[in-house]
C-alpha cells in the first residue's frame, strides 16, 4: 500500500462517488444498539461543527454496566485504537495511543472534559504531559466521543491522532448517587509477592429548577500500586573479592540482551486522590444557554523501594561497593533513591460556555477554559537509602504556575434554515496559550524541608491563534462533500534555562510559524444502510514548550539542543466503508499517515560535547498505514447477547532520518503492528448481566532504531493478551452491585514498566 497506490485509490473513490446523488450523516439509519460502542458521525461539544471522519460514541452508562471502572479512563478500555497506558489505578502518567502513534506522543491527541482541554500540551511524553484524567469521576460521565484523524478544521493539529470529548451529565430532575468500590491486585514479580489494595468512594447530587440546573460530584481514591521500576546493575566485569558480599540479586537480561543483576524494585506508589466537580447550567432563553464548570483535583503520591539485597547479618542493602555473585560492583545511591519520591498536586480547571441552539439559519457558541497547576511539587532524595528515608539532602521539582487557557468562538450558517439544504458552513476563531514553569530546587531535607537554591530552571510559553472554516456541501441526493481549512499562527517566547552548577542562564530565542491545513471528506450513501467515505487532511503539530526548551546536563554544563524545532507536518488519508443492519454494524477503514519533521526522541551529538545524548529531534519522515475493522451485533444467537470488537493492523516505518541513519527502515517506537479488543455481554434478565472481554497487542519497540530486541523485561514493550470479566446485579431500583476481574489469566507483561496482574474489583452503587 504505497502512497501512490493509496492516493490513486482515494482519487478513484472520489471520482466514482461524484457520479452518484445527497444525504447528511443525520439521514442515515444507523441503529443505536445496546452495545456500549456505537459508530456514528459525531459532533463537537457545542454541536456546531460536524466531524466528517470516522468516529465512535460511547454511552458511559452502558459502559459502566459491562466494564470494571475505577477511573474515567477505564471507560475507554475497549474502544477502537484507544489504549491508555494506565500502570495502576489512579496513575497520573497515563497517555493515550492513537492508530498511528504510541504512548510517547501524547501531543498527537486531544482530550476534553466539558470543553476543558485536559491534554497537557506543555510536553509530548508519557510522564508529565499525560492527560489530566482525574478532573472528574466516571459516574459523572454521560458520553464519550472519539474522532479519528485530522479531518475537521475545528480542531488544531494535535488532532493528528484522535480527539476525545468527554461530556458529563446534567440532571432533568433531582437525583443523587453514591458508590463504594474495592479492588485487590495479587502481584508476583521476582521476589515481590504482595497484594495491593484500592478503595474508592464517590457521590453526586444534582437537580433542575426551572431554567437552572446543577450537578456536584466528588470522588476519593486510595490506591497502592505494584512496583513500576526494576532496579538493575550490569552483571559483568572481572571476578574478585572486593566489596561487601550481598545475597538476593537475580540474574536476568535487559532489553538489549545484556546480562544484568536485578537488585530490587522501586516506585511502589501509595496514592490518595480527590476531585470535586461543579457544573452549572442556565437557560437564558429557549434558544440560548450558559454553562460553567469548575473542577479541582488533588493528588498525594508517596513511592517507596524494595531491595532484594541482604548482607551477612540479613539487613537490606541499597548502595555502595558490593560484591554480587563474586563480581565487585558499585551501586550508586541514585539506583534506588531515584525511585523514592513524594508528589503533591493541586490542579484547578474552569470553563464557561454560551451556546445558541435555534436550529435555524444561524447558531453560535463561545467557550473559554483554563487549567492551572496551583501546586505541583515532587520531592526526591539524593542520599543513599535506607538512611535517606528519614530525610537528608534532596531536590524539589516544581510545576507551580504551569497551565494553559483556550478560547473558541464558533458559528454555523445554514442557508436553508434548519432543513437539510445545499450546504452548512461552520467557522470559528481560536486562541490558546501554554505556560511552563519548571524549576528544580536543592533542599537540605527532602522530606519536609524548604526550597533552597535553584539547581536548574526551564520555562517558556507558546501561543497559537487560528481561523478556520468548514462547509458541508450537498453535491447530489446521495453525496456530500465536507471541505475546510485552518490557518494557524504559532509563537514560542520567554524561553529561559538556568543551571546553578555552571552559573548558566540562557534566554532562548523566540520562534514563529504560520501554517494552513486543508481538509476534505467525501461521503457517499447509496442506501440508508451503506456509507462510504474518502478523507484527506493536513495537520501541523507545533512543538511544545518542553520540546523546545529541553535541557541536557553534560557534567557541569546545560545544553539546549534545538530551541528552533520545526512543527510536525502530517498528511492523513482514509477510505472507509460502513454497513448497518437493524441490530448490527460493521466498518472497515484503510488509513495512511505521512509525517515530515516528526518530533521524536533519539540519540545525537551536541555541539562541543563528545558522545551521544538522547533528546527530541526532527526526524525527516515517518509513514504509518493500515486497516481497522470495527463491528458490533445485538441478540447474537439468542436475545440478550451482544458482541462488539475491533482489530487494527499498522505497518509503520521511519523513512528518512539524517540525524540517526540507523533508524531508517525501522518500526516507529511504541507502535505495535497488531492490536484488538472484543467484548461479549449476556443479559439473561433485565437485572443481571455477564460480560467477558479481551485485549490484545503484539510487541513493539522502545527505541527508534529497534535495538531493544528483548521485549519481556524492564523498559521493554512486550505483547499481551488480557481477559477481563464483569457481572452486574440490579438488587432493586436504587441499588446495584458489580463484581469483576481484570487480567483473569494473571498475565505478566511489560510496557516499559511491569503492568498489573490479576485484580478483583467489587462495587456497590445507590441511586436516588
Amino acid at each position: 500500500m504505497s502512497r501512490t497506490i493509496f492516493g490513486s485509490a482515494s482519487a478513484l473513490a472520489l471520482a466514482a462517488a461524484t457520479a452518484c446523488t445527497p444525504a447528511y450523516a443525520s439521514d442515515l439509519d444507523v441503529p443505536t444498539t445496546v452495545s456500549p460502542v456505537v459508530v456514528t458521525q459525531s459532533r463537537t461539544g457545542t454541536d456546531q461543527a460536524p466531524f466528517p471522519g470516522a468516529s465512535v460514541t460511547l454511552d458511559a452508562q452502558q459502559a459502566r454496566e459491562t466494564t470494571n471502572v475505577s477511573t474515567v479512563e477505564d471507560l475507554l478500555k475497549y474502544l477502537p485504537d484507544v489504549m491508555i497506558r494506565q500502570r495502576h489505578v489512579g496513575d497520573t502518567q497515563d497517555p493515550i495511543t492513537t492508530r498511528t502513534s504510541g504512548v510517547g506522543e501524547s501531543a498527537r491527541s486531544l482530550v476534553y472534559v466539558d470543553g476543558v482541554l485536559v491534554s497537557a500540551l506543555i510536553g509530548n511524553n508519557n510522564t508529565n504531559a499525560s492527560p489530566r484524567w482525574g478532573l472528574t469521576s466516571p459516574e459523572s460521565v454521560d458520553r464519550i466521543e472519539v474522532m479519528y484523524g485530522p479531518y475537521s478544521a475545528a480542531f488544531p493539529g494535535n488532532s493528528i491522532g484522535e480527539v476525545v470529548q468527554i461530556t458529563t451529565r446534567m440532571p432533568e430532575h433531582f437525583e443523587a448517587q453514591a458508590s463504594v468500590e474495592g479492588a485487590w491486585q495479587d502481584f508476583d514479580h521476582f521476589s515481590t509477592h504482595e497484594t495491593f489494595p484500592t478503595g474508592r468512594v464517590s457521590g453526586s447530587v444534582g437537580d433542575r429548577i426551572g431554567a437552572f440546573s446543577f450537578r456536584l460530584s466528588a470522588q476519593h481514591l486510595d490506591t497502592e500500586g505494584q512496583p513500576l521500576f526494576d532496579v538493575t546493575a550490569p552483571l559483568a566485569g572481572t571476578p574478585g573479592s572486593g566489596g561487601t558480599p550481598v545475597a538476593g540479586a537475580i540474574a536476568t537480561i535487559n532489553r538489549t540482551g545484556a546480562p544484568v543483576a536485578l537488585l530490587g524494585v522501586g516506585g511502589l506508589e501509595h496514592q490518595t486522590e480527590d476531585n470535586l466537580n461543579l457544573k452549572l447550567g442556565y437557560d437564558i432563553s429557549p434558544s440560548l444557554s450558559a454553562a460553567y464548570t469548575v473542577g479541582f483535583f488533588r493528588n498525594l503520591d508517596n513511592a517507596v523501594d524494595q531491595s532484594y539485597l541482604r548482607n551477612a547479618s540479613g539487613a537490606q542493602v541499597f548502595a555502595g561497593a558490593l560484591n554480587i555473585a563474586g563480581l565487585p560492583t558499585t551501586v550508586p545511591a541514585s539506583a534506588f533513591s531515584n525511585d523514592r519520591y513524594h508528589l503533591e498536586e493541586d490542579h484547578l480547571a474552569q470553563s464557561f460556555a454560551l451556546n445558541s441552539h435555534t436550529g435555524g439559519v444561524f447558531d453560535w457558541s463561545l467557550t473559554a477554559s483554563t487549567y492551572d497547576y496551583l501546586k505541583d511539587r515532587q520531592r526526591m532524595p539524593t542520599g543513599a537509602l535506607p538512611g535517606a528515608n528519614a530525610g537528608g539532602p534532596g531536590t524539589i521539582t516544581s510545576l507551580d504556575g504551569t497551565g494553559w487557557y483556550t478560547l473558541d468562538a464558533q458559528g454555523v450558517w445554514r442557508p436553508q434554515g434548519g432543513l437539510l439544504g445545499a450546504n452548512r458552513i461552520s467557522f470559528g476563531v481560536h486562541q490558546d496559550r501554554f505556560q511552563l514553569e519548571n524549576p528544580k530546587y536543592n533542599t537540605a531535607n527532602w522530606v519536609d524541608g524548604g526550597a533552597g537554591a535553584t539547581a536548574t530552571l526551564g520555562k517558556g510559553k507558546t501561543q497559537t491563534n487560528a481561523l478556520w472554516t468548514q462547509d458541508d456541501i450537498r453535491l447530489a441526493s446521495l453525496l456530500t462533500l465536507t471541505v475546510g481549512g485552518r490557518y494557524e499562527h504559532f509563537d514560542a517566547y520567554d524561553g529561559l534555562n538556568a543551571n546553578l552548577a555552571s552559573n548558566q542562564s540562557v534566554k532562548q530565542p523566540g520562534l514563529s510559524h504560520d501554517a494552513f491545513s486543508p481538509k476534505a471528506v467525501l461521503a457517499f450513501t447509496p442506501r440508508p444502510d451503506w456509507r462510504f467515505t474518502a478523507s484527506i487532511g493536513r495537520a501541523y503539530r507545533f512543538p511544545t514548550v518542553e520540546e523546545l526548551y529541553q535541557a541536557i546536563t553534560t557534567g557541569p554544563l546545560v545544553t539546549i539542543p534545538n530551541p528552533n524545532l520545526k512543527p510536525e507536518d502530517a498528511v492523513s488519508e482514509e477510505l472507509s466503508a460502513q454497513r448497518t443492519w437493524p441490530k448490527a454494524m460493521l466498518r472497515l477503514s484503510l488509513f495512511e499517515e505521512h509525517v515530515d519533521n516528526a518530533l521524536l526522541s533519539q540519540s545525537g551529538t551536541l555541539p562541543g560535547q563528545t558522545g551521544l545524548f538522547s533528546f527530541v529531534q526532527n526526524v525527516g519522515r515517518t509513514r504509518a498505514q493500515g486497516a481497522e475493522l470495527v463491528g458490533e451485533e445485538r441478540d447474537v444467537g439468542l436475545p440478550g447477547v451482544e458482541v462488539s470488537g475491533w482489530i487494527t493492523y499498522v505497518d509503520s516505518q521511519i523513512q528518512a532520518d539524517s540525524g540517526f541513519p540507523a533508524a531508517v527502515g525501522k518500526q516507529i517506537p511504541q507502535l505495535p503492528r497488531l492490536r484488538g479488543a472484543a467484548t461479549a455481554t449476556w443479559r439473561p434478565t433485565q437485572k443481571i448481566s455477564f460480560t467477558a472481554s479481551g485485549r490484545y497487542s503484539d510487541r513493539s519497540f522502545g527505541t527508534i532504531d529497534n535495538s531493544d530486541h528483548v521485549a519481556d523485561t524492564f523498559t521493554g514493550f512486550g505483547s499481551y493478551f488480557v481477559m477481563d470479566l464483569h457481572a452486574r446485579y440490579v438488587i432493586d431500583p436504587h441499588l446495584t452491585g458489580d463484581v469483576g476481574v481484570d487480567n483473569l489469566t494473571d498475565r505478566s507483561y511489560y510496557l516499559f514498566h511491569p503492568f498489573p496482574q490479576r485484580t478483583v474489583v467489587a462495587e456497590l452503587t445507590y441511586r436516588y
